[in-house]
């Protein structure tokens, strides 16, 4: 009777609780009226068994609920697994993405490696002389004469030929034959040239034979069908004919002809190369 006399009790101080402007005689008077309903039409036993009803289903759903938690506890399960898996997979994906960007940076590397030996070729070949190409048109009987006390700045062209005693400070083209005793400081362009006692500074171009003389210094690049050398040349020698090289030379370059003539005394500090000649080498050893 304890138990149901707390029950009471407590059940009398919730009234209280939710019915505050109830006076003092109301809250007495409902407590007596709940006390004597319980006193006199209380059945233990039926009490009892509601209780334990009661209980039963409390019971129940607790174990209701606890199921239902653990069904839904495996979501986060799930998802931990599903995070790991990415976090697993996220460094397989990166190497991938390395090597294309080594494999993109090894192309780059090849494209510039082959950029830099193309221009290194194209150095080479612009370093190397190559004999320029001149088709003189047929020349007229005009021979004009620079004589040794004239000096000219700048360049001359004549349609015959050119004789030149005096300094010309230019380039020299002309269709006829070109004499040089004086100076000249350019490049000259002619259908044949002739050196005797003369300083050239620039390259010699001709259609048809070149001629140093003795005494005669030329410093620059030599192209010709022909050529016979017998002063003093500092640079590369271009003939597609035969070269003769005198006593009295002095060569500081390349030459590179169909055949070479060198006579005794001759002073050569370079390279000869008769890459023009009519036999195959490389068949020879073959």
């Amino acid at each position: 009777m304890s138990f149901f006399k707390d029950f009471k009790d407590d059940f009398s101080e919730a009234v209280d609780e939710l019915i505050p402007g109830d006076t003092g005689a109301t809250a007495e008077s409902s407590r007596d009226m709940f006390a004597g309903r319980l006193d006199t039409d209380l059945d233990m036993e039926n009490e009892l068994s509601k209780l334990d009803g009661l209980l039963e289903r409390a019971s129940a759903k607790v174990d209701d609920n606890d199921t239902t938690t653990a069904k839904a506890a495996p979501a986060p399960q799930q998802t931990e697994r599903e995070t790991r898996s990415e976090a697993a997979s996220a460094p397989s994906r990166t190497p991938a993405r390395n090597v294309e960007t080594v494999e993109r940076k090894t192309d780059m590397d090849t494209n510039t490696n082959e950029t830099k030996e193309n221009e290194t070729t194209q150095a080479s070949e612009s370093t190397t002389h190559r004999a320029p190409t001149f088709d003189s048109a047929p020349a007229s009987d005009e021979n004009a004469v620079i004589t040794s006390g004239m000096k000219i700045t700048g360049d001359l062209e004549s349609t015959g030929s050119i004789e030149v005693e005096g300094t010309i400070k230019g380039n020299v083209r002309c269709n006829g034959k070109l004499t040089v005793t004086g100076l000249i400081n350019g490049n000259s362009t002619s259908a044949e040239f002739f050196a005797d006692s003369a300083k050239v500074e620039g390259e010699i171009l001709t259609s048809g034979t070149v001629k140093i003389g003795v005494g005669s210094i030329v410093i620059g690049n030599i192209s010709a069908t022909s050529a016979v050398i017998a002063g003093a040349v500092k640079g590369d020698i271009d003939v597609k004919g035969p070269v003769v090289v005198d006593t009295s030379a002095v060569v500081m370059g390349n030459i590179k002809s169909r055949s070479v003539q060198i006579n005794n005394g001759a002073v050569i500090e370079g390279f000869c190369s008769q890459a023009y000649a009519e036999v195959d080498v490389e068949s020879v050893f073959a």
